[in-house]
Parts: C-alpha cells; sequence; structure tokens
C-alpha cells in the first residue's frame, strides 16, 4: 500500500494491484446485503438479520468491523456485525429484540474485512406496504450517491463529491446533516479522508487514482438534526421523522471508479 502525504495528512494510495486485492471483500459486503434486503419482512427480527450477516461472515473466513467498535462517540463496543436503523433511526442502529412491521423503513449497513481489507456499504428497504414517502426519501440518497460516484475520478476534488449529494439533495426539498459522512476505506474501516454530504464544488482535496472512499449520503425526512437513543448507539431524528441511508465503498483509478460493493455483480 502506499502512503502518501497527501491532502495535509497521510492518506492511503492503493496499486491497481491493491485495488483488485479488496474486490473479494467488496463482493463479500455486496452478497451480504442482497441477502439481509431479501429477507427483510414483515415478522422478521433484527437480531434475525444479524445472526444471518453472522452466519456469512464466518463462512466467507472473514470478520467483522462492528462487533469490537468502540469509537468516542459509542457508549461501548458495538456487539453487533450489522446495524439496523428503523424509522426514525437513520445511522448506528443497534439490532434489538424488535420484529419488522408493515411498512417499516429499514436501513442496512454493513461493513467486514477479508483477506486484510475492508469495504462497507449500506441500503434502505421499506418492509410490505410502502409510503411513497419513504421510497421518495429512499430514491433520492440512491441518486445523490450516484452523482456522486460519477465525480469520483482523477483530478476532481472531495468538494464535487460533496457538491452533488447536496445539489441532488436540497433540490429535492431535503436538508443535509454533516456531522456523519463518507471516509477512507483500506485495511481498517474507517480512516482518511472525511468525505461530507455537503461541500463545494472545486474545493477541497484533489483526488488521485489509488484513492479508496466510502461515500455515504443519507437523509431526514423534515429535519437535518439528530440525538443518540439511550442505547449509546443508536441516531434517531430530532422530530421522530424517518431516515434513509445508501453508501458504496469506491475507488479511484485513472478512468472510471470501481464500486467495490456493487450488488449488481453479486
Amino acid at each position: 500500500m502506499g502512503n502518501a502525504s497527501y491532502g495535509g495528512g497521510v492518506i492511503e494510495l492503493k496499486t491497481p494491484a491493491e485495488i483488485e486485492a479488496m474486490r473479494p471483500a467488496g463482493r463479500l459486503v455486496a452478497s451480504v446485503l442482497t441477502a439481509l434486503r431479501d429477507a427483510a419482512d414483515v415478522g422478521v427480527n433484527l437480531l434475525d438479520l444479524d445472526a444471518l450477516a453472522h452466519k456469512m461472515i464466518r463462512e466467507a473466513g472473514a470478520e467483522s468491523c462492528y462487533i469490537d467498535y468502540h469509537p468516542s462517540f459509542g457508549a461501548s463496543p458495538f456487539g453487533k456485525v450489522l446495524c439496523t436503523s428503523v424509522n426514525d433511526a437513520v445511522l448506528h442502529g443497534l439490532p434489538h429484540n424488535y420484529k419488522l412491521r408493515n411498512g417499516d423503513l429499514l436501513s442496512v449497513d454493513f461493513a467486514a474485512s477479508l483477506n486484510g481489507w475492508v469495504s462497507d456499504s449500506a441500503l434502505s428497504v421499506v418492509v410490505g406496504d410502502a409510503r411513497e414517502e419513504d421510497l421518495r426519501l429512499i430514491r433520492t440518497t440512491e441518486e445523490a450517491l450516484a452523482a456522486a460516484i460519477e465525480l469520483a475520478v482523477a483530478d476532481n476534488k472531495l468538494g464535487d463529491i460533496s457538491a452533488a449529494i447536496a445539489q441532488i439533495s436540497h433540490d429535492a426539498g431535503y436538508s443535509v446533516n454533516t456531522q456523519f459522512g463518507g471516509h477512507g476505506v483500506g485495511r481498517t474501516m474507517h480512516g482518511d479522508p472525511h468525505v461530507p454530504n455537503d461541500g463545494r464544488a472545486g474545493r477541497g482535496l484533489k483526488l488521485r487514482p489509488g484513492l479508496v472512499i466510502a461515500i455515504e449520503p443519507w437523509l431526514l425526512e423534515t429535519t437535518d438534526e439528530i440525538y443518540t437513543d439511550k442505547d449509546g448507539w443508536t441516531l434517531r431524528s430530532a422530530d421522530g421523522s424517518r431516515g434513509a441511508h445508501s453508501e458504496h465503498t469506491i475507488a479511484i483509478t485513472d478512468g472510471a471508479p470501481i464500486v467495490l460493493t456493487d450488488r449488481a455483480n453479486v
């Protein structure tokens, strides 16, 4: 791995061979999220979804990035392998004994390490009968992610990615929270640079081949304010409105970006 003094700090730039070595982790994360999306249904317990992901991690010979994760903002080690955020929860949802109900909006975030390399991805779905407002919210995060990935090319700026997310979100009528966003990915789940979900085009870090980042727009329906649940992890909307979250791990190359967690390849 090439460590470059870059952007005011040390940011890891991967060689083409290292990006190829990251592909199996990306495929695993994509396959787990695909299985979870298919398994999520009315009456399914969040703990059963977590158990399914844990089983797939073990079978792949991989390691969870979440189970021992204990950053400064977490009350304790996370203890599960998935983030399952339901309705007014949008990020870091701690799986618990809850059976999904008709109309629930579920966001699932998952990261794993395979052969020493990490990938990180998230999706949102509605279980059972969907409200149009929820589908629109999910669709906006997906469109923002797609727009950001299009601009994740060498010689563009990090602000181009952030501005694309913000424009799609604001044009749809949503406000944007910048407390949590995307990040560098490599041997560990979270590294530099931070990738905000709002910013100015043409500003910030110059994107270089070998940079691998997770891009993750997330939105709440009628607010951009969040609070931490009493479980010490789950982030919920301040006004009770629903949230959605989309994320992919991508590699910047000399050409088009590589979406390492693309579920179309599963």
